[in-house]
């Protein structure tokens, strides 16, 4: 059997290398048949698909519209911190990160076993697909491409759907959204979204809120999960402090929940730097303020402006927005603003149900917004 696995590695290579235009069949060949082998190989062309890619451009990026976090975030302090703890890299960080998610339940007014700590929310989602093999995923679209990608890795049988009212007639056991959505900037309303997990006790709700502190409106609390074991949260310090660098995210949920989670994640999935970085930005308090007003305002005013240009802007309740042009592609827009203004913003075209006309924008700073405005005038102007 071990001789089959390397078989097959050397195939999909060649393969990989030579026809990429069936790399999907060869993944879901091998997933069928070798399991978590097949789980790597569609991680690789699946990881190609995601936002921020500013390691393609070289240097020639000098304003980054294309990520939900805010740019030009000063972490000094934080910095200062991690090299005066570098020793650590010599040695193991612990198996499993106890320390935060016992610091973390203290934050949240929570039992430490109903908080789990991991390598960014993304390990999260793939936990929780895995716990679930097999089953039943809706997920509520457009939206974050990992949900999808996680529950196809293990085997689930997805729909989607496009509002949060149509889940009560789907025949899900799992329910995926993103609150405030990625890549709408849609917030679901809280006591809706209550009434109807309240309703589908038999379906189990995975809200992803990494970007709950963008959000001009409220989101779900840590107390909303109380006598509620259907309920996952997911929540990013990634996205919180502002360090996509340093991987580290968590869900809560009941302690039977993340106990099983516990069960499937790897041992040092979280390394020793992003732990004590946790730990200081936790303890300390020592963190930029996200204002969500401000950025919220930003991007209000990037919809009117891009919204007068005849371009079309989906509503939103936070700092970033999703838009389509009315000609031309995003793809070539993204490729436009770089070479010409050192621009990047994010290709939508990937999410379920855009098209290739959409792209996502994260408000900056009011004077790095205005330079977008005008090189969009020229863009339609051409």
């Amino acid at each position: 059997m071990l001789e089959g696995h390397f078989c097959a590695l050397n195939f999909f290579l060649f393969e990989e290398s030579t026809f990429w235009g069936i790399n999907w069949y060869l993944c879901a060949l091998e997933l069928e048949v070798y399991g978590e082998l097949g789980f790597f190989f569609l991680r690789n062309i699946m990881i190609e698909g995601h936002g921020d890619d500013l390691f393609r451009f070289e240097g020639r990026v000098r304003i980054n519209f294309s990520s939900n976090i805010p740019q030009n975030v000063n972490h000094e302090e934080l910095i200062r911190h991690l090299c005066e703890r570098g020793s650590l890299v010599g040695n193991y960080p612990e198996p499993e990160p106890k320390s935060v998610e016992r610091r973390l339940a203290q934050l949240l007014g929570l039992e430490q076993e109903s908080v789990i700590v991991t390598n960014g929310a993304t390990e999260a989602i793939y936990l929780i697909a895995h716990l679930f093999e097999g089953k039943r995923s809706a997920i509520v679209a457009p939206t974050f491409r990992e949900y999808q990608d996680a529950a196809k890795v293990f085997a689930h049988r997805v729909s989607f759907i496009s509002s949060i009212d149509e889940i009560e007639a789907s025949d899900a056991d799992i329910v995926w959204l993103c609150n405030p959505n990625n890549p709408t900037g849609e917030v679901f309303c809280r006591e809706r979204l209550l009434s109807i997990i309240d309703r589908c006790r038999e379906k189990v709700f995975v809200i992803d809120q990494a970007y709950a502190l963008y959000s001009v409106k409220r989101v779900l609390s840590a107390e909303d999960i109380a006598g509620r074991d259907n309920v996952v949260i997911l929540h990013s310090l990634t996205k919180e402090y502002m360090i996509p660098g340093l991987r580290i995210g968590y869900a809560i949920g009941s302690a039977g929940v993340m106990d099983a989670l516990r069960g499937l994640r790897m041992p040092w999935s979280v390394n020793a730097l992003a732990i004590e970085a946790a730990h200081f930005l936790l303890d300390s308090g020592n963190r930029e303020v996200i204002s969500a007003e401000e950025l919220h305002r930003e991007a209000l005013r990037l919809s009117c402006a891009l919204s007068a240009l005849g371009i079309e802007v989906a509503h939103t309740d936070c700092n970033f927005l999703l838009a389509r042009l009315q000609k031309g592609r995003a793809a070539e827009l993204k490729m436009w603003l770089v070479e010409n203004y050192g621009i990047l913003i994010r290709d939508a075209s990937n999410f379920e149900g855009l098209t290739p006309a959409h792209f996502r924008i994260a408000a900056q700073s009011p004077q790095e917004n205005d330079i977008f405005i005008k090189c969009m005038q020229e863009w339609l102007s051409l």
